[in-house]
């Protein structure tokens, strides 16, 4: 009996979307890291350092329709102009993806990337808002391989080997001021968290005072700090001292990312364990870090590589001996269930990023709610992401930012 055709994908739709939020909930933890400069925009600098941010919560969510109804979400990283990935999405991706068969099988899905990657490679765009939406597409393409299997993703990618919970650890300790942040640090031990990252976000002396105090008032706690790209060698060698004595679960992104010299400096004459990845949307670009072993953890945002270019860079990874740690920033959803699922099937991660204002506002939006449970996310069970987005709902609360 001849074998019936594929389905083919039918449809591709791209929501930029922006919520509003509760920025006082929200400052000292990731996606609002420290304190916003004013403007007549809905964009602020950080009062920091020179990056801006949002006062909204933004993001793009991806709908993929094949033939045969099946629907699968995903999402890209958007937390600035979620209009530019969603247009990338619509005028280039959907037409060169719309039509093609569908079996859900890996090869399948990773020559589809390639094939969205190849619209521009010439062209040089070979990252940024480009990946952003490849990988929006690329998740909900792998929910709907996960469908058509019967699998959870996480099941789909590591077969018996996926882990069922992961580790969570708190990004950030929100509150308008130290003694609020200092408060959740007290109560975080009740929800089993075992280690907690806190943001460079004020001056050297100051942040090594505040660092203190987080640690006397967590005293079985494991610390990471996130440094906000803001270091410099020359410069922070005794800052950098100072942090080394604190062991540290890891320094995350302590320079810019694109500059990699200081990077060979820090792994050269300091111990400190570094993080870095979500600046990064390919394995290519995060080549140098492992060929030089300048990092021992990896950050891979699944809104901005994807699953099938961030199971490259966990292989890359494995090869160099770094281990993995999912970033999560502001993300609905299909972001978040991917990262679990991610986590879950990669057997060097330990960790997956976790901001409950973050969490909270996803499951808001969301059929069913994504668990956690004494401080570990569980993997959705069921096949696919796990996540169905109550369309309706978003629609009500939220603007579509549509060109």
């Amino acid at each position: 009996m001849a074998l019936s055709a594929p389905p083919a994908i039918r449809r591709i739709e791209a929501f930029p979307i922006r919520l509003p939020r509760d920025l006082s909930r929200s400052l000292g933890a990731a996606g609002t890291p420290t304190s916003l400069g004013e403007a007549a925009g809905a964009y602020r600098w950080s009062a920091i350092y020179p990056a801006l941010y949002s006062e909204h919560f933004e993001t793009v969510l991806v709908r993929a329709e094949l033939s045969d109804g099946a629907v699968g979400w995903g999402e890209a990283q958007a937390p600035l102009a979620p209009r530019v990935a969603a247009t990338i999405i619509e005028d280039l991706l959907a037409p060169v993806l719309e039509g093609e068969p569908f079996d859900g099988r890996r090869e399948t899905l990773e020559g589809l990337w390639q094939r969205m990657y190849q619209t521009m490679r010439v062209r040089g765009q070979t990252g940024g808002f480009m990946l952003d939406a490849i990988s929006g597409v690329d998740l909900a393409l792998w929910d709907l391989a996960g469908k058509m299997a019967g699998k959870p993703v996480a099941q789909l990618l590591a077969g018996a080997a996926a882990r069922t919970h992961v580790s969570a650890y708190l990004s950030g300790l929100p509150g308008p001021d130290d003694a609020a942040r200092l408060e959740a640090a007290r109560r975080a031990p009740s929800t089993s968290f075992r280690l907690i990252k806190i943001f460079f976000d004020r001056g050297r002396e100051e942040f090594l005072s505040f660092l203190d105090a987080v640690k006397a008032a967590l005293p079985a706690a494991e610390l990471a700090v996130d440094a906000l790209w803001r270091l410099e060698l020359p410069g922070d060698e005794a800052f950098l001292r100072t942090l080394e004595r604190h062991s540290l679960r890891w320094l995350e992104c302590p320079f810019p990312p694109d500059e990699i010299e200081p990077h060979r400096r820090l792994a050269r004459h300091f111990s400190i364990p570094v993080a870095l990845g979500e600046s990064y949307r390919t394995v290519r670009e995060l080549e140098v870090f492992f060929q030089e072993l300048l990092i021992r953890y990896v950050q891979p945002d699944l809104g901005r590589c994807g699953i099938t270019e961030g199971l490259r860079i966990a292989h890359a990874a494995a090869h160099a001996g770094v281990r993995v740690a999912p970033h999560i920033s502001i993300a609905l959803g299909p972001q978040i269930a991917a990262a679990i699922h991610f986590a879950a099937a990669v057997t060097d991660c330990e960790f997956c990023e976790y901001n409950p204002a973050v969490f909270e506002m996803s499951n808001r939006y969301l059929d069913r709610e994504l668990p956690m449970r004494d401080g570990a996310y569980i993997v959705p069970d069921t096949p696919g992401l796990g996540v169905e987005i109550k369309l309706s709902d978003l629609m009500r609360d939220a603007e579509i930012m549509h060109p």
